[in-house]
């Protein structure tokens, strides 16, 4: 449910699932929802493993977003509370 809201606040149009804004925010709730998994089970060595792909695509995403429109990229960053990447 939080995950179609997120993404349809970010789409461009309706079936938009394809630009950066959109892809980022997807990324950000499977990080939430695999972190809330690894809180009650620490040694799930899998699924921290899938974490860390999840965080560097979403690094890579948010580092094509800077380079292309650093608005786009700081108001996005306001919208989901994540903090900046290091550049």
């Amino acid at each position: 449910m939080t995950q179609n809201i997120s993404i349809r606040q970010r789409q461009k149009f309706r079936q938009d699932c394809g630009s950066p804004e959109a892809q980022i925010s997807f990324l950000t709730v499977r990080v939430l929802r695999i972190s809330s998994h690894l809180k009650m089970h620490i040694k799930d060595y899998s699924s921290k493993r899938g974490l860390r792909k999840v965080l560097g695509t979403r690094k890579r995403l948010l580092s094509y977003l800077c380079r292309e429109d650093v608005s786009r990229y700081n108001k996005l960053l306001n919208n989901l509370g994540i903090r900046p990447i290091k550049k």
